[in-house]
């Protein structure tokens, strides 16, 4: 199986916008009943819920694509712009958009609600040390004041984006053998965090920069590593007989990234007419956690409930955000450029 060469031609679009809607139908237990409740796959993968295996295709996804920004773009300062432009111009309207409705919902007095918004906005748009409430909304939900718990993994894709920088600048990504060095520190540092006791906020950048690490090394080594759906079943076989041990999640996440770019790249004409519409998977994740909690200060109780009516308020709020903030933004990456994800091999395509 060989990469698609150009961003109509393979599923990534559709895969990103399948996670972030997966994220959201996960949040709608934890939002709808209080957090300490568990949607069902929790309780068959050693307490990894469905929001948390799309998150991880999310990181895989993006750790190949960022790779490859870098890998072919002429400087520094514009992978920075790049990536600044495709998180922040999103981020900040859905940020000033939710203050609005906070300010509406809010049952703490005016002057106290807005004192607390330039900290809430200014905190939320560095990503590093983000405020999840405002003063008197969402208070009497059953998740609690958070009015957008999905934006913790932001800052954690920033710093997998530091990774990628360094590597680059370290000529890693265009020297697949030097790159085993990297990826041997990274599994080192992995092992560590298995025995050790180190502190949450680490063993979660390491545990999610395991499937973005996953995507580098697939661009790094496209040209060494086959796609092939037979791979794909065997690391699901590995996968499954890990379960007992103590190694199942780093296998599992290696296996799921793997199997993620076997689907992403195989020719599925039905789905690639997603490609003609947008890339609604970013406005779906930042905007479905404040949608849902909405929908339960507002009567909604049940999960089920939850999930079908957020989903197409979700949807129309990432359709305009892609075309009204996201797309315009990206267009001064390379002014009439912009053409959506791409891939292309280093000669020729990697081989099947």
């Amino acid at each position: 199986m060989t990469y698609r060469d150009t961003g109509r031609d393979n599923n990534f679009n559709l895969l990103r916008m399948l996670a972030a809607t997966g994220v959201l139908v996960s949040h709608a237990y934890p939002i709808s009943l209080g957090p300490q409740a568990s949607e069902p796959l929790s309780l068959s993968l050693k307490g990894l819920s469905l929001g948390s295996l799309c998150v991880m295709i999310f990181f895989a996804i993006s750790g190949f694509f960022i790779a490859r920004s870098f890998d072919r773009t002429s400087s520094l300062r514009r992978f920075l712009r790049a990536r600044a432009l495709r998180l922040f111009p999103g981020l900040f309207v859905a940020l000033f958009l939710t203050v609005l409705v906070g300010a509406s919902l809010t049952t703490a007095g005016s002057s106290a609600y807005w004192a607390q918004v330039p900290s809430y906005l200014l905190r939320n748009a560095t990503l590093f040390f983000p405020r999840y409430d405002l003063p008197g909304v969402f208070a009497d939900t059953p998740f609690g004041p958070a009015i957008n718990g999905s934006l913790w993994t932001l800052s954690y894709e920033v710093l997998c984006y530091s990774g990628v920088v360094l590597c680059g600048l370290l000529g890693l990504l265009s020297r697949p053998r030097l790159f085993l060095l990297w990826a041997g520190g990274f599994a080192l540092l992995y092992g560590v965090t298995i025995v050790g006791d180190l502190h949450i906020r680490i063993e979660k950048l390491v545990t999610l920069a395991l499937p973005f690490t996953t995507g580098m090394a697939l661009w790094v080594w496209r040209d060494q590593i086959a796609l092939s759906p037979r791979l794909a079943a065997l690391g699901g076989a590995v996968a499954a007989a890990s379960w007992p041990t103590p190694i199942f999640l780093p296998v599992f996440t290696i296996a799921l990234s793997y199997a993620v770019f076997v689907i992403g790249q195989t020719r599925l004409p039905w789905a690639l007419a997603y490609n003609r519409l947008g890339d609604y998977s970013y406005g779906t994740y930042i905007y479905a956690f404040p949608i849902q909690q909405l929908l339960v200060a507002s009567g909604v109780s049940l999960p089920l409930w939850n999930m079908t009516l957020a989903l197409p308020m979700t949807l129309l709020c990432a359709v305009l955000s892609w075309h009204l903030i996201e797309a315009p933004a990206l267009r001064w990456k390379s002014p009439g450029r912009y053409r959506g994800t791409e891939i292309a091999p280093r000669r020729s395509a990697l081989r099947s």
